[in-house]
């Protein structure tokens, strides 16, 4: 039980003394990007897709 309680422990102070963490502007930003690329992949992915049932269509139709 000693074991848990000095882990819990030794996370606490690596999470609150040794983790440098972004500002608030890089912060933004990171997401901003993630944003950006989450978006642009869900544009390919619908356009793939798309593409693709139009091409099954005219397959399957002929």
């Amino acid at each position: 039980m000693n074991r848990i309680f000095q882990y819990c422990k030794d996370s606490y102070s690596e999470l609150a003394h040794n983790i440098t963490w972004p500002s608030r502007q890089e912060l933004m930003h990171s997401a901003l990007v993630v944003l950006i690329a989450s978006i642009l992949i869900a544009l390919v992915v619908f356009a793939e897709d798309t593409l693709f049932e139009t091409i099954m269509d005219f397959i399957y139709r002929n």
